[in-house]
């Protein structure tokens, strides 16, 4: 069984041996990160299993770094260390824009290795029922992982890779509404894309999937919001 990695990102030293020497003790292989910098050159050379990062780390805020870890779409969990003197706000937005938890200091060893193996395991049955899954299923679609194929009623239809993109985003979100910024967050990433990119793509995924493209049945506006996929998953 191979060993967690963990990044601990904090420009407090102590702070960064306290949370070291008691993740060792659980058999993980810990790394340091003292400023944003390091954090993000050390991500891009090795996979972690999970990151513990300072709000306040100094060179680069701490939500720069979490917006930057999730757009280049690196999903493992990450908990945010707070002090007392951060505002609920700052903790609410970290939450919102891609952390998994946080932890105030002073903080108990014990309850933030609690934390960390919690999330651990929470990932790996995350990640073990992602493998098993090879196909996504919403009537009267199935979107086939392996060869990404999509069909409705059976029927293969013929999509461009940004347009598997998009029905893939949505049918791993159905009912969930998103903005034209999520979209194009979520799906082109770094890409530069403006709002009338996404209403083509829109537009031409509806005349591929809808009966009927001007009354759409499954890609629905949200008229001052953005666009949702309607459907039931099975």
């Amino acid at each position: 069984m191979s060993k967690e990695k963990i990044l601990i990102a904090d420009d407090e030293e102590y702070i960064r041996k306290i949370i070291k020497k008691t993740l060792s003790r659980e058999n993980m292989i810990i790394f340091e990160a003292n400023c944003g910098k390091k954090v993000l050159n050390i991500m891009a050379q090795k996979p972690f299993d999970l990151i513990i990062l300072d709000i306040m780390i100094g060179d680069i805020d701490g939500l720069d770094i979490i917006k930057k870890i999730r757009t280049d779409g690196i999903h493992i969990p990450i908990i945010l260390i707070t002090g007392k003197k951060i505002k609920d706000y700052d903790k609410i937005l970290g939450l919102g824009i891609g952390a998994d938890d946080y932890i105030t200091k002073p903080f108990n060893p014990a309850v933030l290795c609690a934390h960390v193996k919690a999330h651990l395991r929470r990932n790996k049955n995350l990640n073990s029922l992602k493998q098993q899954r090879k196909e996504i299923i919403i009537e009267p679609f199935r979107l086939n992982l392996d060869t990404y194929k999509l069909y409705k009623n059976e029927k293969e239809i013929s999509l461009s890779a940004k347009e598997l993109m998009m029905i893939k985003f949505f049918m791993e979100n159905p009912n969930q509404v998103f903005s034209k910024e999520q979209l194009y967050q979520n799906i082109w990433g770094d890409s530069f894309i403006n709002d009338n990119s996404i209403m083509v793509y829109i537009n031409h995924l509806r005349h591929k999937i809808e009966t009927n493209p001007k009354k759409p049945k499954f890609i629905q506006t949200v008229w001052g919001i953005g666009y949702k996929f309607v459907g039931e998953s099975l």
